[in-house]
């Protein structure tokens, strides 16, 4: 399976990106109201500048307590975003997801953001694929 179709099935998903100036109390606010993991921090909402995820946020809490909260999302972001396409498949965004230890990643086509996608998404389409190579499988044994 590709990206292309986890975006598919995922229908039209808002990016949800913030601005590289925004207050980290701010972008928690996001987080939380959104109920996702992760914004992407750009200055023009297709390209990527950063990433701020919970991880982050608990990061910065721990290291300057209530201090960071006053912080900037670009003070705050991963800077070294990996990225994928939409041709690529899922094996190659798990394997780089999971050796990386992150779980969000935007995907982008032709320089600009396309979409993100989590280890969930890309978790949920591989159970998916495999359940639909056992039904098929299954049907051939039983000479369906």
């Amino acid at each position: 399976m590709q990206v292309m179709q986890i975006l598919k099935n995922k229908g039209e998903m808002e990016i949800f990106t913030v601005a590289p100036d925004m207050k980290l109390s701010e972008v928690i606010a996001k987080l939380a109201s959104k109920r996702i993991g992760a914004v992407i921090v750009s200055q023009d909402g297709e390209t990527v500048d950063g990433i701020v995820s919970e991880r982050d946020v608990v990061r910065e809490i721990a290291k300057r307590g209530a201090e960071c909260l006053v912080m900037t999302a670009a003070d705050v972001m991963t800077r070294d975003v990996k990225h994928c396409a939409p041709m690529d498949s899922t094996e190659e965004v798990m394997s780089l997801m999971t050796e990386g230890r992150f779980r969000h990643m935007p995907v982008r086509e032709n320089g600009k953001m396309v979409g993100v996608i989590s280890i969930g998404d890309v978790v949920k389409a591989r159970l998916n694929e495999l359940h639909m190579e056992k039904e098929s499988l299954q049907g051939m044994i039983m000479g369906n």
